[in-house]
């Protein structure tokens, strides 16, 4: 017989039968036949039953047939107990489904190779050391020239590729009315050819397009783009657009797989970086170095040979920096080149997700463990009720291997169930957290395919998750004593030890995740309640953008104009936004001194931008329509702090120093509050305003024209979006050359900078509030469970005299004591795990008695809450009934 076919015979049980049966009687007819008496023939034959399981065991496969009917009678118990199953099988799929969810965003953002080919030899080229600010990191910006200069260096031994940090530019198709955001990547001409990829349409940039700069306007199109904003149309080759003063020609479409290299951004449009405005300057780190290293080159003596061309590199450049002190610079020319693996690309949303996503994964998992914990102490409850019925089994025959089979496969139904909830939890889940990544004008996108990777995750984690919480009720089930349970002498007192051993892991784990919700939930309050020095409220601002340089007054002009319209109540103009993320910082010289070493951070705005913003003006006065830049400022107080010693510098000056020997000269007019310039993580940085008006830099005192700016307006109204559809139909419609490139509300801006707190505190506290309620239902169980196995000792006790208070701490106290030692091991795991997540912290002390006190309290409370229904049943005890039942 074949396999297929005894595979096949194995769910086939009622016909298989009726197969035999009819065999053996046939078998009997013909020995009729052939004038046998019946009896004899049936005595020849042997016993039927005999036959029976010898032809059927000959017909299939006997493993998979007992595998098949524990299935049927697994599913059967399950069946049986429906609301526990039920609690088991939500419970666990919550934990599979947000594991794998969390999987999903981890594979995706950190793990994830690009679909190139031989991902493994990419490497990003970066620098490790302290930077001018004096933060220790890793810095992956490069100038172009210094990219060029090793990128001859690595000939014959690596292959360097230049990509630009992606930046969502206008673009337009048609006339400025139709402009539209597009996330914009200057890449390597040889980047698609290193990277073995293919065109969907039309070709892709070579190395011809990217060798002399502003010779080759030419586009590719990535797939993702030409699918959503063209639908796939084939004639989008050779169709135009314009970016800034620029025109491009679309020459081709990248495959349907690559979306860039940077995961969290999906990049609309690729150009060769000889189109980039900065590509000949040497003081400007726009764009990161990738390098594909040949098989068998050694990399430690191409990492020193290309350390010591940019060494070089920046070493002739330092010669025209004046602004830095000797040490500075000679730190700053220290600054090693490291090799980093980019298999997966390279992104500020990796750096800054990172840690924030394994914290994630591991509160996940505790919670999964939670449930684990939970479904455990179910199997073994429910392996105590049963302990006659594998005595039975055993009695009969079963060996201690089908008995762990006979559980397993209970575990099993619970784990398969659990992960087909939990994979549409995954699926919703993961999405949904992406969308919270979601800073104004610039989300987050992610592609979360679920493939192989994904399926893979879900069934290890799936396996692992029947051992966790089977395996051990299993194996107490198989080592049952025959004699023992079926005289109803089991020791009880064991299975109460492991019950109980679970809940002081679950109160452990518990704790853990209530302890680090907290410190989230607190960081995100701290930041949020952080002072910013503005009042954001009823602020629009307007990045503004101009087809040609335009003179100050018409931005005076249209300021004034958008001053007079009903709705609003203020407006000024600033070169951009407060804590919009965009920073200027040189070194300053008062009186002529040499930089002290702290840098200052620089922003034009116009008169009046300090009654629109709210900001205090302390001493001196604001500026007035005629002062310039250079010439007048008003600085905040942290710099009258950093480089006047606080004393009130109003009528002093200062100097702005620049690389090349420049120094633009300024008088104090006035101190401004502190506020928050870049991002609200950062300590008040020392902030000098200059006006918007500025002098052109040839010294001819004519006014430079601006070719952007950003409009300030405070509303009349509670929603300033309210207004911002007209105020950008009223800019382009009073002077046609202004384009209204992107609104924002400040208060977007303000919270963009703790979406990842923001992030984290929702997720950590839902995630939390799950743990408290599976510990919670756990301790009921085996509380409950405690009652019922005692009860005829709380009987006992009762008809002695016993009161109900003394029946309450008998009842509860072995099983409060082991959430006391999970509390306080959960405590230790706290301040252990406190290191891997403080730099996601914000001026949070993880030892302050409230942070220990909220999680501590919120445990007992549910611990009391879930001891109230069992140890009400236990003091309820009828004494003379119990006594006569048993």
């Amino acid at each position: 017989m074949s396999l297929w076919s005894r595979v096949a015979n194995v769910f086939r049980g009622d016909r298989l039968s009726r197969d035999i049966d009819e065999e053996l009687r046939s078998h009997l007819a013909e020995a009729v036949a052939q004038g046998r008496d019946p009896a004899e023939a049936r005595r020849s034959l042997g016993p039927a039953l005999r036959l029976r399981e010898e032809s059927r065991d000959a017909r299939l496969i006997i493993w998979l047939d007992s595998l098949r009917a524990d299935a049927v009678f697994g599913f059967r118990q399950l069946m049986k107990n429906k609301v526990a199953s039920a609690a088991a099988i939500l419970s666990l799929a919550l934990g599979i489904g947000a594991c794998t969810g969390a999987f999903r965003l981890v594979d995706a953002l950190l793990l994830r190779p690009l679909p190139v080919t031989e991902p493994q030899q990419l490497y990003a080229l970066a620098r490790t050391g302290v930077d001018p600010e004096g933060k220790v990191g890793t810095f992956d910006g490069w100038a172009y020239p210094d990219f060029a200069l090793m990128t001859a260096q690595a000939r014959g031994q690596a292959n360097l590729i230049a990509v630009s940090y992606a930046q969502r530019s206008d673009l337009t198709y048609g006339s400025d009315d139709e402009m539209e955001k597009a996330y914009i990547q200057y890449v390597s001409g040889s980047m698609f050819s290193n990277f073995g990829l293919r065109p969907a349409a039309g070709r892709l940039l070579t190395a011809e397009d990217d060798r002399t700069p502003r010779a080759h306007a030419v586009a590719v199109l990535s797939y993702d783009y030409w699918n959503h904003r063209f639908g796939r149309d084939p004639g989008v080759i050779g169709r135009t657009f314009h970016l800034g003063n620029d025109l491009y020609v679309i020459v081709g479409v990248g495959p349907e797989p690559f979306t860039g290299t940077e995961p969290g951004t999906i990049i609309d449009v690729f150009l060769p970086t000889m189109m980039h405005h900065a590509v000949t300057h040497a003081d400007e780190t726009w764009m990161r170095t990738l390098a594909r290293i040949q098989p068998g080159v050694a990399m430690e003596p191409l990492r020193a040979k290309l350390d010591a061309t940019s060494r070089a590199f920046e070493r002739d450049r330092s010669r025209d920096w004046r602004g830095m002190s000797q040490k500075e610079i000679d730190e700053y020319l220290n600054h090693p080149l490291i090799f980093e693996p980019a298999a997966g690309g390279e992104s500020d949303m990796q750096s800054t997700y990172r840690t924030s996503l394994l914290a994630l994964g591991v509160l996940v998992a505790l919670v999964l463990l939670i449930a684990c914990a939970n479904v455990a102490n179910l199997m073994t409850a429910q392996a105590s009720a049963r302990a006659r019925e594998m005595a039975l089994r055993v009695s009969i025959g079963a060996g201690r291997g089908r008995l762990v089979q006979l559980v397993l496969v209970e575990s099993a139904w619970l784990a398969l169930l659990a992960a087909a909830l939990g994979a549409l939890f995954a699926w919703w889940s993961a999405p949904f957290v992406v969308g919270m990544i979601n800073p104004p004008d610039n989300p987050a996108r992610l592609v979360l395919p679920a493939d192989w990777r994904v399926l893979g995750f879900g069934l290890a984690l799936t396996v692992l998750v029947m051992l966790l919480f089977g395996l051990a009720p299993a194996l107490r089930a198989s080592a049952v004593q025959p004699v023992r349970a079926l005289k109803g002498g089991e020791d009880p007192h064991a299975r109460r030890r492991l019950m109980r051993g679970l809940i002081a892991v679950q109160t452990a784990f518990c704790f853990l995740v209530l302890f680090v919700a907290g410190l989230f939930v607190e960081t995100f309050h701290k930041l949020s309640e952080r002072p910013t020095g503005f009042d954001a409220d009823r602020v629009l601002t307007l990045e503004t953008v101009a087809r040609h340089s335009q003179a100050p007054v018409y931005w005076d002009q249209m300021t004034q104009h958008l001053r007079e319209l009903p709705g609003v109540e203020s407006a000024a103009l600033a070169s951009t936004t407060l804590m919009g993320g965009w920073s200027w910082n040189n070194s300053v010289s008062v009186n002529g001194a040499p930089p002290n070493g702290v840098l200052g951070y620089f922003m034009s705005v116009s008169p009046g931008w300090l009654a629109t913003m709210k900001i205090p003006l302390i001493a001196g006065r604001d500026f007035r329509p005629e002062d310039r830049y250079p010439g007048s400022a008003l600085v905040n107080e942290t710099f009258v702090k950093a480089y006047f010693n606080g004393v009130n510098p109003v009528g002093k000056s200062f100097d702005m120093l620049f690389d090349e020997g420049r120094r633009d000269h300024f008088e104090v007019v006035g101190v401004v509050g502190d506020a928050c310039y870049r991002d609200v993580h950062e300590p008040t940085l020392p902030q000098a305003y200059y006006p918007f008006t500025a002098f052109d830099r040839d010294g001819n005192l004519q006014l430079k024209a601006m070719d952007h700016g950003t409009f300030i307006v405070r509303t009349a109204t509670a929603n300033p979006l309210a207004l911002a559809a007209t105020l950008r139909r009223e800019i382009p419609k009073t002077w046609p050359e202004f384009r209204v490139s992107n609104v924002l509300t400040q208060r977007e801006i303000d919270e963009s900078h703790t979406v990842r707190e923001r992030l984290l505190a929702r997720l950590a506290f839902f995630f939390g509030i799950v743990a408290l309620v599976l510990a919670g239902v756990g301790l009921y169980g085996v509380l409950d469970y405690s009652v019922l196995q005692r009860r005829r000792e709380v009987a006992i006790r009762m008809a002695l005299g016993a009161r109900a208070g003394h029946v309450a701490r008998r009842v509860t106290a072995d099983v409060l004591a082991m959430v006391i030692a999970g509390a306080i091991a959960g405590l230790a795991l706290g301040f252990a795990s406190v290191r891997y997540i403080e730099s996601l912290l914000y001026q949070v002390r993880p030892g302050d008695p409230r942070m220990l006190a909220i999680p501590a309290l919120t445990i007992v409370a549910a611990a009391l809450l879930a001891a109230l229904p069992p140890v009400a049943r236990a003091v309820r005890t009828d004494p003379a009934a119990m006594l006569r039942a048993e």
